[in-house]
């Protein structure tokens, strides 16, 4: 059935037991998986010259570390359930997009992500990138608690 798992993670303790599951599940069902860590990009303030090439690397360095934990944490995973695992950094105010994007490029057969974890008025008002994925993926989404 599924042979390709995507699996975002932004690094959250929700996002973690999320990642823990779909490998449980790659694993039962003998996929591999493809890990997947959005960054945002940098945007300039006010500072400029020396102080923004210097905010431009720091910020770049936060999101490499970032990416690091969290997709690090996805490998330890995969490995230690004798999982395949492919790890993918990228740098997008649009997370929802690029997990789309990235199944499409991968040929994945599933995303497997957490819920928000918002319940009533705070999840319709403020929406969530695992909404946006339901909404808009072409392939199956399946979203654990």
């Amino acid at each position: 059935m599924y042979k390709h798992i995507l699996l975002p993670t932004d690094g959250s303790e929700l996002s973690a037991r999320a990642v823990a599951e779909g490998v449980r599940f790659a694993k039962s069902i003998g996929a591999r998986v493809t890990a997947l860590h959005v960054t945002p990009p940098f945007y300039p303030t006010e500072a400029s010259g020396h102080t923004m090439v210097a905010q431009a690397r720091k910020h770049e360095e936060e999101g490499k570390e970032s990416a690091r934990r969290a997709l690090g944490a996805v490998e330890q995973a995969a490995g230690q359930a004798g999982v395949e695992c492919t790890c993918v950094h990228r740098v997008s105010d649009v997370p929802w997009e690029e997990i789309i994007s990235l199944a499409k490029e991968r040929g994945c057969d599933v995303v497997f992500m957490a819920s928000h974890g918002r319940r009533g008025v705070a999840a319709l008002v403020l929406g969530s990138e695992t909404n946006k994925v339901l909404t808009h993926s072409k392939i199956p989404v399946l979203v654990t608690r």
